[in-house]
């Protein structure tokens, strides 16, 4: 694929966050999008004509099957429900598909791991899509913490919340070990965030949820044990005001994100203060970390490297959202190390 200058994508889903990806994937400079499938008759169709209605020459299919059978995508991005991500991607690895997943990937490590065996079998890209990671606003925060500014880094706040439409009620739909609720939804941001900060393995992890009757989560609070004293909060619901933020705290000051999911017209703003009484907040170029991400994954692909967020990546969060789950429904602590 390295005299390609354009990776064809194909869409394998009609969900709501194509409202972002569609676009995305068209206005992607390295990119094309080629096909749209979803299992409800008419509902690719629906989904170009709302979101990207000047792309004629797409296919549109009723049957994922067939669209992983197209000779003429090269990539997927799949949005399923999420008790459906690991087999779906499964299915598109062995017809030689380049994955990009919705996170999270898998409902277990186990399953990530079968997706690693796959993806190196039939030697496709596969990555799961935190979107947010590709935006600068993270690059910056980083090369605040790393000029030492703020000293060692002690603890991490990750906060994600919104209120539950009624139009959203399916996310609550299944029991949390189906993937329903809040932990696997908005959750695996919190956990995905708070472990930017820190290169060690966590030791243990202990959490509290809160339950509808579906057995699903709702809201979630927790901490991540790193050892030596540096721990990780995380807090994640459906019945509260809008957030998406972390802050980092070092032994000489700290920094925050204000918002984390950030819309592409929305200005960026990152604040931080020192102990020997520094303060700032830095606004920031707009970006578009759907674009970002799209674009980055198609550039790996046509170059043959590997993404930036790896399958070990993706088995380190999914391995504290299990303990999370198992925490929260034992009340106690699960160590990992």
């Amino acid at each position: 694929m390295t005299n390609k200058t354009l990776l064809r994508w194909g869409i394998l889903g009609a969900a709501r966050v194509n409202e972002r990806l569609l676009p995305a994937i068209v206005e992607a400079e390295n990119a094309e999008l080629v096909a749209i499938a979803s299992r409800r008759p008419g509902a690719a169709a629906k989904t170009l004509v709302k979101y990207a209605p000047d792309q004629t020459e797409v296919r549109l299919y009723d049957d994922p099957e067939t669209l992983l059978n197209d000779d003429g995508v090269d990539a997927v991005y799949l949005p399923l429900a999420n008790h459906e991500h690991a087999l779906w991607t499964l299915r598109a690895i062995e017809r030689g598909k380049h994955v990009l997943c919705e996170k999270p990937m898998a409902l277990s490590v186990d399953d990530i791991l079968a997706i690693e065996t796959a993806a190196q079998r039939y030697q496709v890209n596969v990555m799961e899509g935190f979107m947010y990671r590709f935006h600068p606003q993270h690059v910056r925060v980083r090369e605040l913490l790393d000029s030492g500014l703020f000293g060692e880094v002690r603890s991490v706040r990750a906060t994600y919340s919104f209120m539950m439409r009624p139009a959203r009620r399916y996310r609550l739909e299944q029991p949390v070990e189906r993937g329903g609720g809040a932990l696997w939804d908005i959750g695996c941001y919190a956990v995905h965030s708070a472990r930017m900060f820190f290169e060690d393995a966590p030791v243990s992890v202990s959490a509290l949820s809160s339950y509808v009757g579906s057995g699903a989560d709702i809201s979630s609070s927790g901490v991540i044990d790193f050892g030596r004293g540096r721990f990780a909060q995380f807090d994640f619901s459906f019945e509260r005001a809008r957030r998406s933020e972390y802050e980092v705290i070092g032994t000489k000051g700290g920094i925050k994100c204000h918002t984390v999911w950030q819309l592409p017209g929305d200005v960026p703003v990152i604040s931080w203060w020192t102990e020997d009484g520094r303060q700032c907040e830095e606004r920031l170029p707009p970006a578009n970390h759907f674009r970002l991400e799209i674009e980055h994954f198609s550039a790996c692909v046509l170059a043959g490297k590997a993404p930036a967020l790896s399958l070990e990546d993706a088995k380190n969060n999914c391995r504290i959202l299990e303990a999370a789950m198992q925490s929260a429904a034992e009340g106690r602590l699960i160590r990992l190390a």
